[in-house]
């Protein structure tokens, strides 16, 4: 496990996880991200600026090497939460096809995936709200 930040943008694979710090000792979970993928690189957003990641993501996928990133976070958490809307920010700069994106929470020590609609619903409370009413 390497800190992604520290990583130089030319050493990554082509499949990596980005996992919310605060998952690196839960070895109840490691068999199961180490199916993702060996390469597992750490960040923490309340240290880190969400830019700075987006920024540094980006130097990843501007060398073509890396094709596939799995995010992992606790549920729950604001800072955490940021780092799914990487996954639309890399959509908005790049467009869909640079990378695959999938998104993932702990809850109750398993890995539940998120769908990319519920990561942008999550950003917009007004169309939330409509949803959930119905309108």
């Amino acid at each position: 496990m390497k800190e992604l930040l520290s990583t130089n943008c030319f050493d990554t694979e082509e499949s990596i996880v980005i996992l919310g710090s605060c998952l690196r000792d839960k070895e109840n979970l490691k068999e199961e991200i180490q199916k993702i993928s060996p390469y597992v690189y750490t960040v923490c957003l309340e240290e880190t600026h969400f830019n700075m990641v987006v920024t540094k993501v980006l130097d990843i996928l501007a060398r073509e090497k890396t094709k596939r990133i799995a995010i992992i976070t606790v549920d729950k958490s604001p800072h955490c939460t940021q780092l799914h809307y990487l996954t639309k920010e890399i959509e908005n700069i790049l467009g869909r096809n640079r990378a695959t994106i999938q998104n993932y929470v702990v809850e109750n020590d398993k890995l539940v995936e998120i769908p990319l609609e519920i990561i942008g619903l999550s950003k917009n409370l007004a169309k939330l709200k409509r949803k959930m009413k119905g309108e």
